[in-house]
């Protein structure tokens, strides 16, 4: 059954609901009730053309934020503290961060509660950082985890502190 995580200022909805291997799966719901799981490409392609508006590292930071007050659980805290920070944006920008967050943001909880999952959300974080802060295309970033193993993607994230 679908949960709703947020409903968004452009009428649309991110919700929880059965995916191909568990009840977490992420869909953007249009108006229409057309519902989409986005991949993460869509998501890393849109944000790093956004961030290139504003001062480094902005994006990444205001990212951080919600990483770090990311639990197993939706948190209306959470949900407020995107509110805030899509605030922060130009207005021709805030309804893309808006709802890209909200995606991001489920992810995050989707993956820490992913059964055993070793990496938990700190993968979303890699995906941010290396789209963000490393210029990696979206594409690469998305992909890059696929086939390794988490050790190796562990040792990649911890020396950049996470």
């Amino acid at each position: 059954m679908a949960k709703l995580i947020k409903n968004l200022q452009n009428n649309r909805k991110v919700i929880f609901d059965k995916g191909k291997f568990d009840e977490w799966c992420v869909y953007v719901v249009e108006s229409n009730g057309l519902k989409k799981a986005p991949f993460d490409e869509t998501y890393f392609s849109e944000l790093q053309q956004i961030s290139l508006k504003y001062p480094n590292n902005k994006l990444y930071d205001d990212f951080v934020l919600l990483y770090e007050e990311t639990t197993k659980h939706i948190d209306s805290t959470v949900l407020t503290l995107i509110d805030d920070i899509v605030s922060s944006y130009n207005e021709e920008d805030r309804i893309a961060i808006e709802q890209w967050f909200t995606v991001i943001y489920a992810g995050m909880i989707a993956e820490e509660n992913k059964e055993n999952a070793i990496l938990r959300k700190r993968i979303k974080r890699l995906g941010m950082h290396q789209v963000l802060l490393l210029n990696m295309s979206a594409k690469d970033a998305a992909q890059f985890s696929y086939g390794k193993k988490w050790r190796v993607l562990d040792a990649i994230m911890k020396p950049l502190g996470f």
